[in-house]
């Protein structure tokens, strides 16, 4: 059997198993998408804020461009002559409003999370991460020369008897996790991991915040706002591709880690930086962050509403965010929940192995603050 075979037979075996993706075709009409001849709501958008589908808001922004500042290309890495203005005022207000010594900025998550562990760790290093860090995490980690101990979901009690046992044969200890997880839709206790991280000289965190920056907090800067304890982590990473509706990636950190990071950081150092107006549009969001407080407050209402009637109709919900799942089973299972939401008007997509475990496939509902308490109502009543 040659590579070809090899491949058609492994998509066939996808294909039996429920579980063969394909890339869908679909329209964009604000907060609604087209597919097969429907009109639905979308509820598998990470535009948590509703800014992506905001046309005030991008009126605004274009108003202030002119043909000298809309740049659509660095053309370089930052590193050689792609490091705009634009990049260093959108640093020096992240590590403003976060209250640390310094911020940089990265083409993605994905970027950032495959290139900040394998830059700060090496053979003396133990990573102890959570067994649902993103697949981002998990490959930042495979790319590293460190040694790696996945603990359990939220196991703190395992984690603690994992830093005790191994903190002493190791130059340093990075903990990893996310602060809400992107399946699960639950929440990391960040105050007690920063509690076990202080407990020995030589441990770090690393937390990535994708799926609560912007939505999160007072000001929306993520969940360790809202736990109070952004100073106390070592490495503190979010997206700008979701709940900020535009592109790339930040971490806060002390001055000494940035300045590692450009030095040492081969996803940042050997790519072309993003487009200076992609910067300047993510830079507009930022500064407004402040003021969306009344869309996290509608976004968690709706949240809740939708959490709390899954529950009720017998579904396990560790969700704690806007980040619902209802879980069905076998992948078949989701899928034909899936199709039959869809027939009903709601864009809600399965979620399949390998992306969860086996027998864990599930619809993930991804509230948005553009969705009415109307609309969670009506997607309740077709929920089986």
């Amino acid at each position: 059997m040659n590579a070809i075979e090899q491949m058609q037979q492994e998509l066939q075996i996808l294909e039996e198993h429920s579980n063969l993706r394909s890339l869908p075709a679909l329209t964009h009409e604000g907060r609604y998408v087209e597919a097969h001849g429907r009109r639905m709501l979308n509820l598998s958008s990470n535009d948590y804020l509703g800014l992506a589908a905001d046309r005030q808001l991008r009126e605004e922004f274009l108003q202030g461009l002119t043909a000298d500042s809309f740049l659509p290309t660095s053309s370089s890495s930052r590193l050689l002559t792609g490091n705009f203005s634009i990049y260093d005022e959108l640093e020096q207000t992240l590590a403003g409003l976060f209250g640390t010594e310094a911020a940089l900025v990265f083409n993605s998550g994905y970027h950032a999370n495959t290139g900040i562990l394998p830059a700060v760790s090496d053979a003396h290093t133990l990573i102890l991460a959570d067994k649902l860090v993103h697949a981002s995490l998990i490959d930042g980690i495979r790319l590293s020369a460190a040694r790696c101990i996945r603990y359990r979901h939220n196991d703190l009690k395992q984690l603690e008897r994992l830093l005790t046992e191994n903190h002493s044969a190791y130059r340093q200890v990075i903990i990893v996790t996310e602060s809400l997880f992107s399946m699960d839709g639950d929440a990391a206790d960040l105050k007690e991991l920063v509690r076990l991280k202080q407990a020995y000289d030589n441990v770090l965190l690393y937390v990535d915040e994708a799926h609560a920056f912007g939505v999160r907090g007072e000001r929306g800067l993520g969940y360790a706002e809202e736990c109070g304890c952004i100073g106390e982590i070592d490495f503190l990473v979010g997206t700008f591709g979701k709940a900020a509706a535009s592109a790339g990636a930040y971490i806060v950190c002390r001055r000494a880690i940035r300045e590692y990071l450009v030095n040492r950081m081969r996803t940042f150092i050997f790519t072309t930086a993003l487009p200076p107006v992609n910067i300047a549009w993510t830079l507009f969001i930022v500064r407004k962050l402040t003021g969306f407080q009344a869309r996290r407050m509608h976004l968690e209402r709706i949240s809740s509403m939708l959490r709390n009637a899954l529950t009720e109709k017998g579904y396990a919900c560790p969700s704690t965010s806007h980040i619902v799942p209802m879980i069905a089973g076998a992948s078949a299972d989701a899928i034909l929940k899936a199709e039959a939401l869809q027939r009903h008007g709601f864009y809600a997509l399965p979620v399949r192995p390998p992306t969860v475990p086996e027998g864990t496939s599930r619809i993930r509902f991804s509230l948005t603050a553009d969705i009415t308490e109307e609309e969670v109502e009506e997607l309740i009543k077709h929920i089986g």
